[in-house]
């Protein structure tokens, strides 16, 4: 080449990627690409010589007095000496007037453009610019050449891992789905084991509280009729308090009946919790899985949360009932634990503004009427379950990302609580789950099931 050419023409080199292995989120600048700066007052001829030295030269970048301008695949500027009257435009015009004759559409991207979304674009292309090259540009003015090739591969690199990740999630879920159902399963059966003593405490305990009665009427028979007993009665009536046992005794017996009935409705609660669901919904009282769920929460509520009703009337509705505890499960774990943060926060932060209000948790539930867009439609039946907290809220970031998780389901990343309740109630139910929050007045979750 002419020396004349040496300031117009950057000799090429190869920048070469990372060394690490390409991941999900792999970007272009990991990638090797081709820096070859060409100004368009040369001619083809002086930039074919490097095609020639250097092959695997994708193409070269154009710039006019130092400024880019655009990009000149090898492919397009050897076609030139095909076309009719080519050869007299490659031999003779410049770079520039090529240029203006080749009509080729350019992909242009950050070098921190993921390589997924990279290769998205340029599949974008018309056919005959598939093979073309993609322009990255590594920093302001400065642009490189990188091969759709080495794209190519690298796409393919990263879909491996992302086929190999959901096929090792979705065998982990597998396992963990087939460990919980022999978790419920075992749960159940301990339920069950306990159910049974309760049941017959509970069985037994109206006929011990009628025998008592007659015994105590018995003696007090006794002490009518013989007013004045042997010494040996008077000494064992004040040795076992016989007037306080009198009165205490039924009440004994009352505390016995509510600590075996509330075991028997924990146990209840969790047995539901645990069913697994068959393959077809079934019909089930929402108001008694709402209430076994509340009952298995009390533990961590302690007292310091109120959870407050508002039933409405709510016919049976055919649902999984095992997948609808887990969600409300889910939601109440999430108003629980914004509760109990906001509460130690408060504690701890001297600053912080004190709010007088108690923690609470309002749920209500209700039969409505949606009325559809199309006007000949009739309104639909929805039963309306609404699950509400008075805590901090959330900011408008934070609840994007709540909503965004459910309906979109990032690769590699863990499926969250909500997102599987998103899916429970959408797929599963054909229902509809919103959810709404402000600062400084809380947040609430709005379930819809279709009543039909």
């Amino acid at each position: 080449m002419p020396q004349e050419f040496s300031a117009q023409i950057s000799p090429p080199f190869l920048s070469h990627g990372s060394d690490r292995d390409l991941g999900l989120d792999s970007t272009l600048q990991e990638l090797s690409m081709y820096s070859f700066q060409v100004e368009v007052s040369c001619t083809a001829v002086e930039v074919t010589q490097f095609f020639e030295k250097y092959p695997l030269l994708p193409g070269a970048i154009l710039l006019e007095q130092g400024k880019f301008i655009g990009m000149l695949s090898r492919r397009r500027l050897l076609e030139f000496l095909i076309r009719p009257y080519g050869q007299e435009l490659f031999f003779r015009e410049s770079l520039g007037v090529l240029y203006s004759y080749a009509r080729t559409a350019i992909v242009q991207l950050p070098h921190t453009t993921p390589v997924l979304t990279a290769m998205q674009f340029t599949m974008r292309r018309s056919p005959e610019l598939l093979g073309e090259p993609v322009v990255v540009q590594t920093a302001p003015d400065v642009y490189q050449l990188l091969d759709v090739h080495e794209l190519n591969l690298a796409s393919w690199q990263i879909r491996g891992i992302e086929t190999q990740l959901r096929y090792e999630r979705s065998q982990a879920k597998m396992i963990q789905n087939y460990k919980m159902a022999s978790l419920g399963r075992l749960v159940d059966g301990v339920a069950h084991e306990i159910l049974d003593p309760v049941s017959f405490i509970w069985g037994n305990l109206t006929y011990v509280s009628n025998y008592s009665q007659d015994l105590l009427k018995l003696i007090a028979a006794y002490d009518s009729n013989f007013p004045q007993p042997l010494e040996e009665i008077i000494h064992l009536k004040d040795e076992i308090e016989f007037d306080y046992l009198e009165q205490d005794l039924s009440k004994a017996l009352t505390s016995i009946r509510t600590g075996a009935e509330r075991l028997k409705k924990l146990v209840t609660s969790l047995q539901n919790f645990c069913y697994i669901d068959e393959v077809y919904p079934r019909p089930a009282d929402l108001h008694s899985c709402l209430d076994s769920i509340v009952l298995l929460i009390n533990s961590r509520v302690k007292g310091e949360i109120e959870i407050v009703k508002h039933y409405g009337h709510l016919p049976p509705i055919n649902c999984f009932l095992g997948q609808l505890s887990q969600v409300f499960m889910n939601i109440f774990s999430e108003s629980i634990d914004s509760l109990l943060n906001e509460a130690v926060r408060q504690q701890f932060d001297s600053d912080s503004t004190k709010t007088d209000h108690k923690p609470r948790i309002d749920i209500t539930t209700k039969v409505i009427s949606l009325v559809a867009n199309q006007p000949e439609a009739v309104d639909s039946r929805w039963i309306l379950i609404q699950i509400a907290d008075n805590g901090p809220g959330l900011s408008e970031q934070s609840q994007r990302q709540i909503i965004d998780s459910f309906t979109v389901e990032k690769r590699a990343d863990k499926t969250t609580s909500l997102a599987l309740s998103y899916r429970i109630i959408t797929s599963r139910h054909g229902g509809k789950l919103n959810y709404r929050s402000q600062l400084g007045i809380g947040s609430e979750f709005e379930i819809l099931l279709p009543l039909v």
